[in-house]
């Protein structure tokens, strides 16, 4: 079976590379502008490198430590040529990277069952895909998911989450529009024991108008579902669309002010040159990234791998 492994990994690596494509190229057009004519690495091209990087929305805190790691290392050999500035920039962002421990590939921890996930996150970026693709991922692995339609705000939220219970083939607990979402979560996380579930993923509303509110509600959907099991819910995951840059730094600060989010989906990669904001994310909020989007497909929702992520940032095309 290792070949249908490394065949299945190729294809997953390719998807990323393509993934990125967007965010790669535009960092790399702006990159040999900043160094054209320049033989070595100065105050000028670390002033334009900071520049890209901003631009390329890794955000101003995490681009000023890059900048400055990078400070050192030319200060210590001297002499830096513009052709090493890709392979040091490659190395202080993987160790960025590294130093947040990320999920990796332990997906989730099998001795709790079921393992309850609830997923939080703004109206619009992606959260419902994400909890279908996600349900379709832990289903092909030969788990038993239910679905739980805690977003009882909005009528298109229960819709889609129905839609894709039934296209994935896995139950889903709902009620009427209007109800108690923590009724909801109560409810899912009850029927799931009676199935002998592996995995429960809940969804709640995304309304970020009124934080104390916010807060107020997930709090309460984490009680109620306490009663039934209790050290739920396991992971609270912020799902953040990538594509909108800097806003998806406001979204991460909201969210995780009103909940204690343990770990990040990063969607909509594919469609943006914005793959810059996964970085920054990754070190301000020190919460690992677990999933990236970076496609369509049902597949094309990855468990983020912070080393492949920035060998197919950095790959040349």
């Amino acid at each position: 079976m290792s070949w249908f492994k490394n065949i299945f990994k190729k294809e997953e690596k390719e998807t990323l590379d393509k993934g990125l494509e967007k965010s790669s190229q535009g960092f790399f057009e702006k990159m040999t502008k900043a160094v054209v004519g320049k033989s070595k690495v100065d105050d000028e091209v670390l002033d334009d490198l900071e520049e890209i990087l901003i631009a390329s929305d890794v955000g101003a805190t995490t681009t000023i430590k890059i900048i400055e790691r990078i400070e050192e290392r030319v200060a210590k050999d001297k002499y830096v040529g513009v052709s090493e500035l890709d392979k040091i920039l490659r190395e202080e962002i993987s160790n960025l990277l590294l130093e947040n421990p990320h999920k990796g590939t332990g997906n989730i921890d099998i001795s709790k069952k079921p393992y309850v996930i609830m997923v939080v996150g703004v109206n619009g970026v992606g959260k419902t895909t994400t909890i279908g693709k996600l349900a379709h991922q832990f289903k092909s692995e030969g788990k038993k998911v239910v679905l739980g339609a805690a977003d009882t705000f909005r009528a298109a939220a229960v819709d889609q989450l129905t839609i894709w219970s039934e296209r994935v083939g896995v139950p889903i607990v709902k009620q009427e529009m209007g109800s108690d979402p923590a009724s909801v979560a109560f409810d899912t996380v009850q029927s799931a024991v009676a199935q002998n579930a592996d995995i429960v993923i809940i969804d709640t509303a995304g309304r970020l108008h009124n934080k104390i509110n916010l807060m107020n509600e997930l709090s309460k959907i984490k009680r109620v579902m306490q009663k039934v099991i209790p050290d739920a819910p396991h992971e609270i995951l912020l799902v953040l669309d990538g594509s909108t840059g800097q806003n998806a730094f406001e979204q991460a600060k909201q969210f995780t002010a009103a909940t204690e989010v343990n770990a990040l989906a990063v969607t909509k990669l594919d469609g943006t040159a914005k793959g810059g904001v996964v970085i920054g994310i990754s070190d301000q909020f020190q919460i690992p990234v677990k999933y990236i989007g970076v496609g369509e497909k049902m597949q094309d929702l990855q468990l983020f791998n912070g080393t492949e992520f920035v060998d197919s940032f950095f790959k040349k095309r």
